[in-house]
């Protein structure tokens, strides 16, 4: 018989108000064991979750307070434990009793890890978990293709053999989680229950160092860190007098993305660009530049010893992040398609307060949106050697030609280097070709006065 562990009034009723989500879902203690195969299924075969039994969802009853539906005993709860044990290949779950204050009866916590396979209730079907629903997978193409995108083991279960749970468990940012999680009992319940640290002989693994560490650098043997540059220059090759700044910043995962966006933000209101309306500071849509910074710390591969490079140019940021795209996922359907290569990390971090990673599967969709929304040209995503590289550049959606006349609206001429810096346009020459287009279809003309590197346009 397992040990009980008692959840207050107010942590029950958080779990009651909870919104059901890609990771969490409730069920009363009436459910069938084939609906809790379902729910196990699709969460394994995604990002994992958890379910709580004993607690109605909104469907059945509205009212949060009155959706608390006890099991009478442990031994009532068998019928839902025997079906998840059944599922074959098994999954990895953990499950946990909880007594809830004034109330009689028993809560069932069941806590289910990804994993390696594709998992199917005892009919055959394969589920997914979309959101608030677990979806059936028929299409045996998108079979094989689940079965492929859940071959990479994943880094972050590493067990960091020879350290204490204390790492993580006794932390300052466990304590700090802990305080803003309603039904966390405590913050060794709440590692064990997460995959933070293995139940079978208490080690932390990697994701949980990652995350609640407060130091997690002094304990992941591998480099985990992001260092932030910026060359004050255009140039592609900057030379050494360009390099303005190069610092390192670490932490917590939480701290860590909240600290870098901080820094990043900083270092862009100190740069001007040229603009139509002349030289202005450059302005990025900020929930662009959260979006890509946040999904290069979450969904880095860990494994390889090398910190998140944030290169900054006064036209351009650029983030490399260590680690090709994980398993089906390519430049081309990056925007389609869903994959975490650290599950655990991607799930710990939505149990904040104030998640960075708040639309699920929804950041690299919201930055190309927020950038289209700016008039800015989208984000450029490249697959270098090892690294994955995404480029934001400060560069005007409209076409080089509606670029140029916008800024002779306010201006009275225009030399081959403003036009370059306006564009984005990196060439002399293919400058050139466009004002010399602009100049055919007579909306503008040469200086008459300006010869040799002084030479200007003007309106026609």
């Amino acid at each position: 018989m397992q040990e009980i562990t008692q959840l207050n009034r107010e942590q029950v009723l958080a779990l009651a108000s909870r919104n059901e989500d890609d990771f969490f879902d409730r069920k009363s203690k009436l459910s069938k064991g084939k609906t809790a195969q379902k729910l196990a299924v699709a969460f394994a075969n995604t990002e994992g979750g958890e379910i709580a039994f004993g607690i109605k969802d909104s469907s059945e009853e509205s009212d949060a307070k009155k959706r608390i539906d006890l099991f009478e005993n442990q031994e009532e709860a068998n019928g839902i434990l025997h079906a998840l044990y059944e599922i074959n290949p098994a999954i990895n779950f953990r499950y946990t009793f909880f007594s809830v204050e004034d109330e009689e009866g028993v809560l069932l916590r069941v806590f289910i890890d990804k994993t390696q396979h594709v998992h199917a209730v005892a009919d055959g079907t394969v589920y997914r978990r979309v959101g608030a629903s677990s979806l059936p997978v028929k299409n045996p193409a998108d079979i094989t293709q689940l079965a492929f995108a859940k071959g990479a083991v994943s880094f972050e279960n590493n067990k960091l053999n020879g350290q204490r749970p204390e790492l993580i468990v006794d932390s300052n940012e466990t304590k700090d989680l802990m305080s803003g999680i309603a039904e966390a009992p405590d913050g060794l319940s709440f590692c064990v229950n997460e995959g933070l640290v293995d139940r079978s002989d208490w080690v932390p693994v990697v994701a949980g160092a990652l995350l609640l560490s407060d130091q997690p650098q002094g304990s992941i043997p591998t480099r985990c860190e992001c260092r932030i540059v910026f060359y004050d220059t255009r140039n592609d090759e900057p030379e050494r007098e360009h390099l303005k700044i190069n610092e390192t910043i670490g932490g917590p995962l939480y701290r860590q993305i909240n600290s870098v966006v901080g820094r990043v933000s900083d270092i862009l209101s100190n740069i001007s660009i040229l603009t139509p309306e002349g030289f202005s500071k450059v302005d990025y849509p900020p929930e662009a530049i959260w979006e890509i910074i946040t999904n290069a710390i979450i969904h880095r591969d860990y494994s390889i010893s090398d910190d998140i490079q944030i290169i900054i140019y006064q036209n351009r940021i650029e983030i490399l992040s260590p680690g090709s795209l994980p398993a089906f996922v390519n430049v081309d359907n990056i925007l389609d398609v869903r994959y975490s290569r650290n599950p655990k990390i991607v799930r710990t971090l939505r149990r904040y307060p104030n998640p960075p990673n708040q639309d699920l599967g929804e950041g690299l969709n919201t930055a190309y949106q927020k950038m289209k929304d700016r008039r800015l040209k989208p984000p450029t995503i490249e697959v270098l050697d090892n690294h994955v590289k995404v480029t934001i550049a400060h560069a005007p959606l409209a076409t080089p030609e509606e670029a140029v006349m916008e800024y002779m609206k306010a201006n009275d001429q225009i030399t081959n280097r403003q036009a370059r810096e306006l564009t984005g346009i990196k060439s002399e020459n293919q400058m050139k070709e466009v004002l010399y287009r602009l100049r055919d279809r007579e909306f503008i003309r040469r200086h008459p006065d300006l010869k040799g590197n002084k030479a200007a346009w003007i309106k026609k």
